[in-house]
């Protein structure tokens, strides 16, 4: 009777090792990263290598808000790239490259500067003088504050393509914001609010910032993001510079400084 009892037992016991009951003998985990950790800790040889670690695993739950976004992001690369049609010569649009590249080197910032230096140089009267400070300080504000949110994203092309001498010498190296875009809305506002022009000009200036932002993205240089993002960076720019606008005399007291200084 006592060797009957004690089979039972046993079989009893054996019943729990069967697999389809070993979930009842792990305690509950609500975190399975520690689990997994602890268990490890107690066993590790009975760890499998091959298993992937809880970061490389699918996630089965992502939220809506995930989703959204890494849609949004795709759709911007798949659509960036099949406007890349300027990116090499045997693109689909590789004959009219030069044309597109001479087009966005209108829109360059040391362009820009370089000519608004020349300029400044000639002007002789304090009205002519004074919007050419404005322009100059608000081309510099441009230049380093792009640079400085580029570097800080560091967001590459939508091609693996190298900046060129020009850009590096503008501090122009990554795709977000896009500082072709930029520069051109801020100039084409800057213009249109200081310059009285005829509506043809007006219409053909507003054109010219368009085609410079869409420039960059034919060559491949920047998402279509980068750019839309860029053009609302360029009027915060007008913005800014409009509200720190410098008077006619105190850009005759900094033109007598810059003078005084390179002639002595």
């Amino acid at each position: 009777m006592p060797l009957s009892r004690s089979r039972a037992k046993d079989r009893s016991g054996s019943v729990l090792g069967r697999p389809e009951f070993l979930s009842l003998n792990v305690p509950a985990r609500s975190n399975s990263r520690a689990w997994r950790r602890a268990k490890s800790q107690q066993n590790p040889a009975s760890e499998n290598p091959a298993d992937p670690p809880d970061e490389d695993c699918m996630l089965l739950n992502p939220s809506f808000r995930g989703i959204a976004i890494n849609s949004l992001l795709a759709i911007d690369i798949c659509l960036s790239k099949r406007l890349s049609v300027c990116v090499h010569s045997s693109s689909s649009w590789g004959s009219v490259r030069s044309a597109v590249s001479l087009l966005a080197l209108t829109g360059h910032g040391l362009s820009w500067i370089c000519g608004t230096l020349l300029c400044l140089s000639r002007s002789d009267t304090p009205a002519g003088q004074e919007l050419l400070v404005n322009l100059l300080i608000a081309l510099i504000l441009d230049v380093l504050t792009v640079a400085g949110v580029q570097n800080l994203v560091r967001r590459r092309g939508p091609w693996d393509l190298s900046p060129g001498l020009l850009d590096r010498a503008a501090l122009d190296s990554y795709s977000f914001p896009a500082a072709h875009a930029s520069r051109a809305a801020m100039v084409s506002r800057f213009l249109l609010a200081h310059l009285v022009l005829a509506v043809p000009l007006r219409v053909l200036l507003v054109l010219w910032a368009v085609l410079v932002s869409l420039s960059r993205v034919l060559l491949g240089q920047h998402h279509l993001t980068d750019m839309a993002c860029g053009f609302g960076l360029g009027f915060l720019h007008f913005a800014l510079m409009e509200t720190v606008w410098l008077s006619s005399s105190s850009c005759q007291t900094l033109l007598s400084i810059w003078t005084f200084s390179w002639t002595h």
